[in-house]
């Protein structure tokens, strides 16, 4: 179809969208295949890296990683960046390693447990295909181009007016001065999205929050604005509903009478 690039990232990161300047570079250096990199923070220390071996590029990924070495991986000092799974690659790249039976993809065995029973699961990282390709690069790449939504509390914050979504992109909201986002930590009572969606008649205001926990039987009204630290840990057998367009900043509350 006259196609010569794909651009593959992982369905739940919101941040990844097709950069023509990357692409353009690619082209131009004839890059058959870019991994794009981020700075790494403290909450991405389990996340994959770039390493040079045997004169190639190489993905590490925390599976791989013998017990005693595990601390050291997690290091952000020694390894500064981790694999946010944004992979451009060259289609004709492929076809001739395909064809030429040369994708040898180590097989990485992820112990899990699932309803508890302890499985093997066995994993081919598509990073780790990076070390097959000509001149394979990694980008570093701004923060924003990694937005992933594994839990709810991410999801509370791609909802809510610290982002909004124009021509596809989801872009941050410049009203907030804070570079950081929030941190958000919701009880088991938010885990399920079904359950999420309806304890909040609408997703408050966090423009000018820095964190958030909820626990307990918590339910939200339309238009609250949470500003500062705020904590709502509802008591057993309490039902705490926070009133229609609520300002809360700076508050523990454990029940209705600290409303």
């Amino acid at each position: 179809q006259g196609k010569e690039y794909v651009f593959v990232a992982n369905s739940d990161n919101l941040g990844a969208v097709v950069d023509l300047k990357i692409l353009n570079h690619l082209v131009q250096n004839k890059n058959e295949y870019c991994m794009e990199v981020t700075p790494k923070t403290l909450a991405d220390v389990k996340g994959g890296t770039l390493i040079s071996y045997e004169g190639r590029v190489q993905l590490l990924e925390i599976a791989q990683v013998p017990d005693e070495h595990v601390n050291e991986f997690k290091s952000i000092e020694k390894f500064k960046i981790f694999n946010t799974n944004n992979l451009w690659v060259n289609l004709k790249a492929i076809k001739r390693l395909v064809e030429g039976d040369a994708l040898k993809m180590e097989i990485i065995p992820n112990p899990k447990e699932v309803d508890g029973v302890k499985v093997l699961q066995l994993e081919t990282a598509a990073g780790a295909a990076i070390r097959f390709f000509d001149k394979a690069i990694g980008i570093n790449v701004p923060r924003s181009r990694f937005l992933p939504v594994k839990a709810t509390s991410d999801l509370l914050l791609v909802q809510s007016d610290l982002y909004t979504l124009q021509d596809g992109f989801v872009t941050r909201n410049p009203a907030r001065a804070n570079p950081e986002n929030p941190s958000i930590e919701l009880g088991p009572e938010f885990k399920k999205v079904s359950n999420f969606l309806s304890r909040f008649k609408s997703i408050p205001s966090i423009v000018e929050l820095d964190s958030l926990k909820v626990a307990g039987d918590v339910w939200f009204g339309a238009g609250v604005v949470l500003k500062g630290k705020v904590s709502i840990v509802a008591k057993s057998g309490v039902k705490l509903e926070i009133t229609d367009k609520a300002v809360i900043e700076n508050k523990e509350i454990n029940g209705p009478e600290d409303l």
